[in-house]
């Protein structure tokens, strides 16, 4: 099956494609240009694939949580190819494939994957890794020093991955039972090997968990 895979929920702009005959991922951007590379790349690796865009079979998407303008640029491109091409098109948030991308890395037991959310807060999810990955909580937005006391205080192993984690670094290295899986970026390969199986998505919408910045600014000003 041939799939694109697009990641644009961090400040990085990711893509992957899947034939037949081969896998290619590549990080395009990680200064948040979403907007200016992402049709390039697109076109670029699928040359490289010599994989003509009509022979797309599948489209693959980070829903988030993430950057909002990010995402906004990332799902209006894949519903725009999907849509135009009449193929099928699978989302997934960023949470879980960061998930995926440590069990695959050999990661195993509770893994509380972080986002960074800008304004002092994470998204963030907690799951359970062993023969598969299980969510076990809804994604949520917090301080990331909440998620770094919680587990500080409950003593139980844990493993934090994700940019959010890489931001505060300082903060969650110093859990004594935590260990860090250093993950900036979605993995779109997992982007990839999940949508292969997951059913279609018939709406596709951002999961944003709060207001954009813009409006929360717009808002802040109002009550002064």
């Amino acid at each position: 099956m041939n799939i694109l895979a697009i990641e644009t929920a961090t400040p990085y702009c990711a893509l992957g494609i899947a034939t037949n005959e081969r896998q290619l991922t590549r990080v395009l951007d990680d200064a948040r240009h979403h907007t200016e590379v992402l049709a390039g790349g697109i076109e670029a690796m699928l040359e490289e694939c010599a994989l003509p865009i009509r022979d797309l079979e599948r489209v693959v998407v980070d829903i988030g949580p993430g950057l909002y303008t990010g995402l906004r640029v990332g799902i209006a491109s894949a519903i725009g190819l999907a849509e135009g091409l009449g193929c099928p098109l699978v989302s997934v948030s960023s949470l879980e494939l960061l998930a995926h991308g440590a069990r695959s890395a050999g990661v195993r037991g509770t893994l509380v994957c972080c986002v960074d959310g800008r304004r002092g807060e994470v998204f963030v999810q907690r799951f359970a890794l062993d023969e598969d990955v299980t969510a076990l909580a809804k994604p949520d937005v917090v301080k990331p020093r909440d998620v770094v006391i919680e587990w500080a205080t409950n003593g139980a192993p844990v493993t934090f991955s994700g940019d959010g984690v890489t931001r505060y670094f300082r903060d969650f290295n110093a859990v004594p039972n935590g260990e860090v899986f250093e993950q900036n970026v979605p993995p779109v390969a997992e982007a990839l090997r999940i949508a292969h199986t997951r059913e279609p998505s018939a709406h596709v919408v951002p999961l944003y968990l709060r207001e954009a910045d813009a409006v929360a600014n717009f808002d802040t000003r109002t009550r002064q």
